[in-house]
Protein backbone atom coordinates (compact mmCIF):
# COMPACT_ATOMS: atom_id res chain seq x y z
CA UNK A 1 0.00 0.00 0.00
CA UNK A 2 1.49 3.36 -1.07
CA UNK A 3 0.76 6.51 1.32
CA UNK A 4 -1.71 7.47 -1.26
CA UNK A 5 -3.59 4.42 -0.70
CA UNK A 6 -3.70 4.89 3.30
CA UNK A 7 -7.32 5.30 3.60
CA UNK A 8 -6.80 6.41 6.67
CA UNK A 9 -4.85 9.27 5.21
CA UNK A 10 -5.83 12.27 3.01
CA UNK A 11 -3.22 13.20 0.68
CA UNK A 12 -2.20 16.49 0.66
CA UNK A 13 -2.81 17.61 -3.40
CA UNK A 14 -6.09 15.84 -3.45
CA UNK A 15 -8.26 18.50 -5.62
CA UNK A 16 -10.91 20.38 -3.95
CA UNK A 17 -14.30 19.72 -4.41
CA UNK A 18 -16.30 23.44 -5.86
CA UNK A 19 -19.50 24.62 -4.96
CA UNK A 20 -21.49 23.94 -8.06
CA UNK A 21 -24.97 24.71 -6.53
CA UNK A 22 -26.05 21.28 -6.57
CA UNK A 23 -27.27 21.17 -2.81
CA UNK A 24 -28.71 24.79 -3.06
CA UNK A 25 -32.31 23.69 -2.70
CA UNK A 26 -32.26 21.62 0.33
CA UNK A 27 -32.83 24.08 2.94
CA UNK A 28 -36.18 23.56 3.64
CA UNK A 29 -37.09 20.40 2.32
CA UNK A 30 -39.17 17.63 4.10
CA UNK A 31 -37.11 14.86 4.47
CA UNK A 32 -38.90 11.81 2.53
CA UNK A 33 -40.43 9.34 4.87
CA UNK A 34 -38.69 5.95 3.43
CA UNK A 35 -37.57 3.51 5.91
CA UNK A 36 -33.87 2.94 5.60
CA UNK A 37 -31.73 0.18 6.75
CA UNK A 38 -28.99 0.63 9.31
CA UNK A 39 -25.81 -1.13 10.96
CA UNK A 40 -27.62 -1.95 14.58
CA UNK A 41 -30.16 -4.12 12.65
CA UNK A 42 -32.83 -1.69 12.41
CA UNK A 43 -34.31 0.71 10.00
CA UNK A 44 -34.64 4.51 10.34
CA UNK A 45 -37.37 7.04 8.81
CA UNK A 46 -35.03 10.37 9.46
CA UNK A 47 -38.52 12.16 8.74
CA UNK A 48 -39.87 10.73 11.75
CA UNK A 49 -37.04 11.62 14.20
CA UNK A 50 -38.83 14.61 16.35
CA UNK A 51 -35.32 16.32 17.01
CA UNK A 52 -31.93 17.90 15.70
CA UNK A 53 -30.31 15.14 13.58
CA UNK A 54 -26.86 15.22 11.72
CA UNK A 55 -26.51 13.28 8.79
CA UNK A 56 -23.09 12.75 6.97
CA UNK A 57 -23.59 11.41 3.83
CA UNK A 58 -20.50 10.41 1.79
CA UNK A 59 -19.60 8.37 -1.00
CA UNK A 60 -17.70 5.15 0.21
CA UNK A 61 -15.79 3.98 2.86
CA UNK A 62 -12.58 1.97 2.00
CA UNK A 63 -11.74 -1.38 3.24
CA UNK A 64 -7.76 -1.44 3.87
CA UNK A 65 -7.45 -4.97 2.21
CA UNK A 66 -9.50 -3.63 -1.17
CA UNK A 67 -7.94 -1.04 -3.95
CA UNK A 68 -9.31 2.24 -4.08
CA UNK A 69 -12.08 2.93 -6.84
CA UNK A 70 -10.10 3.80 -10.27
CA UNK A 71 -8.81 7.54 -10.15
CA UNK A 72 -10.60 8.24 -6.69
CA UNK A 73 -7.72 10.53 -5.76
CA UNK A 74 -8.36 12.47 -8.74
CA UNK A 75 -12.15 12.84 -8.49
CA UNK A 76 -13.10 16.08 -6.50
CA UNK A 77 -14.54 15.70 -3.04
CA UNK A 78 -14.31 11.60 -3.67
CA UNK A 79 -11.13 10.85 -0.73
CA UNK A 80 -11.66 11.10 2.63
CA UNK A 81 -14.62 9.09 3.82
CA UNK A 82 -12.75 7.31 6.21
CA UNK A 83 -11.53 10.14 8.34
CA UNK A 84 -14.68 11.95 7.98
CA UNK A 85 -16.04 8.99 10.01
CA UNK A 86 -13.65 9.11 12.17
CA UNK A 87 -14.37 12.94 12.74
CA UNK A 88 -17.56 12.18 13.92
CA UNK A 89 -17.07 9.37 16.08
CA UNK A 90 -14.04 11.71 17.85
CA UNK A 91 -16.62 14.31 18.31
CA UNK A 92 -19.51 12.24 18.83
CA UNK A 93 -19.97 12.73 22.78
CA UNK A 94 -19.65 16.77 22.13
CA UNK A 95 -22.89 16.25 19.45
CA UNK A 96 -24.64 14.49 22.03
CA UNK A 97 -23.83 17.42 24.29
CA UNK A 98 -25.16 19.84 21.86
CA UNK A 99 -28.84 17.61 21.49
CA UNK A 100 -28.29 15.95 18.01
CA UNK A 101 -27.87 12.42 17.00
CA UNK A 102 -25.42 11.39 14.24
CA UNK A 103 -26.53 9.24 11.15
CA UNK A 104 -23.48 8.32 8.50
CA UNK A 105 -25.25 7.37 5.28
CA UNK A 106 -23.87 5.87 2.05
CA UNK A 107 -25.05 3.69 -0.90
CA UNK A 108 -22.91 0.89 0.45
CA UNK A 109 -25.34 -2.07 1.56
CA UNK A 110 -24.96 -2.67 5.19
CA UNK A 111 -22.83 -5.99 5.41
CA UNK A 112 -20.19 -3.44 4.03
CA UNK A 113 -20.61 -0.47 6.28
CA UNK A 114 -20.92 -3.03 9.50
CA UNK A 115 -17.39 -4.14 8.52
CA UNK A 116 -16.68 -0.22 8.83
CA UNK A 117 -18.63 0.45 11.86
CA UNK A 118 -16.37 -2.56 13.55
CA UNK A 119 -13.20 -1.65 12.36
CA UNK A 120 -13.59 1.90 12.80
CA UNK A 121 -15.56 1.57 16.45
CA UNK A 122 -17.89 3.90 15.19
CA UNK A 123 -20.82 4.78 18.10
CA UNK A 124 -23.71 5.60 15.65
CA UNK A 125 -25.11 3.37 13.26
CA UNK A 126 -24.58 3.98 9.34
CA UNK A 127 -27.42 3.65 7.18
CA UNK A 128 -27.68 2.12 3.67
CA UNK A 129 -29.36 4.07 0.32
CA UNK A 130 -28.02 1.16 -1.57
CA UNK A 131 -30.77 1.88 -4.29
CA UNK A 132 -30.35 5.60 -4.22
CA UNK A 133 -34.03 5.69 -3.48
CA UNK A 134 -33.39 8.89 -0.41
CA UNK A 135 -30.48 10.27 -2.80
CA UNK A 136 -33.20 10.60 -5.46
CA UNK A 137 -35.84 11.79 -3.34
CA UNK A 138 -33.67 14.82 -2.11
CA UNK A 139 -32.42 14.84 -5.45
CA UNK A 140 -28.66 14.65 -3.65
CA UNK A 141 -25.81 15.27 -6.22
CA UNK A 142 -24.00 11.65 -7.46
CA UNK A 143 -21.15 10.62 -9.78
CA UNK A 144 -19.90 7.29 -10.95
CA UNK A 145 -16.70 5.59 -10.98
CA UNK A 146 -16.18 1.89 -11.68
CA UNK A 147 -20.07 0.80 -12.24
CA UNK A 148 -20.71 2.50 -8.69
CA UNK A 149 -23.00 5.07 -8.68
CA UNK A 150 -22.57 6.98 -5.31
CA UNK A 151 -23.39 10.22 -3.55
CA UNK A 152 -21.27 13.04 -3.30
CA UNK A 153 -20.33 14.82 -0.19
CA UNK A 154 -22.82 16.30 1.97
CA UNK A 155 -24.15 17.06 4.97
CA UNK A 156 -27.59 17.45 6.66
CA UNK A 157 -28.46 19.24 9.42
CA UNK A 158 -32.30 18.16 9.85
CA UNK A 159 -34.70 19.19 13.08
CA UNK A 160 -38.05 17.47 13.07
CA UNK A 161 -38.68 16.07 9.57
CA UNK A 162 -37.37 19.00 7.58
CA UNK A 163 -33.44 20.32 6.51
CA UNK A 164 -32.14 22.83 8.76
CA UNK A 165 -28.61 23.18 7.03
CA UNK A 166 -26.77 21.38 4.69
CA UNK A 167 -22.73 21.45 4.41
CA UNK A 168 -21.76 21.02 0.82
CA UNK A 169 -19.17 20.73 -0.47
CA UNK A 170 -17.75 19.21 2.88
CA UNK A 171 -13.77 19.80 2.85
CA UNK A 172 -11.92 18.75 4.18
CA UNK A 173 -13.77 15.98 5.18
CA UNK A 174 -11.80 15.40 8.12
CA UNK A 175 -13.11 18.46 9.76
CA UNK A 176 -16.67 17.81 8.76
CA UNK A 177 -17.97 17.17 12.36
CA UNK A 178 -16.16 20.68 13.87
CA UNK A 179 -17.92 22.59 11.09
CA UNK A 180 -21.27 20.92 12.33
CA UNK A 181 -20.24 22.10 16.04
CA UNK A 182 -19.45 25.35 14.99
CA UNK A 183 -22.61 25.58 12.92
CA UNK A 184 -24.88 24.08 16.03
CA UNK A 185 -23.28 26.27 18.55
CA UNK A 186 -24.08 29.14 16.25
CA UNK A 187 -27.61 28.72 15.79
CA UNK A 188 -28.89 26.70 18.61
CA UNK A 189 -32.45 24.78 18.72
Amino acid sequence: MTRSDNISEIPPDIPIPQDDGACDHLVGLILPRMALPTTNGSTITFAEIPARTVIYIYPRTGRPDQQLPTGWNDIPGARGCTPQSCSFRDHHAELQQLGVAVYGLSTQDTVYQREAVDRLQLPFPLVSDDDLAFASALDLPTFEVDGMHLIKRVTLVCNEGWIEHAFYPVFPPHQGAEQVIEWLRENPV
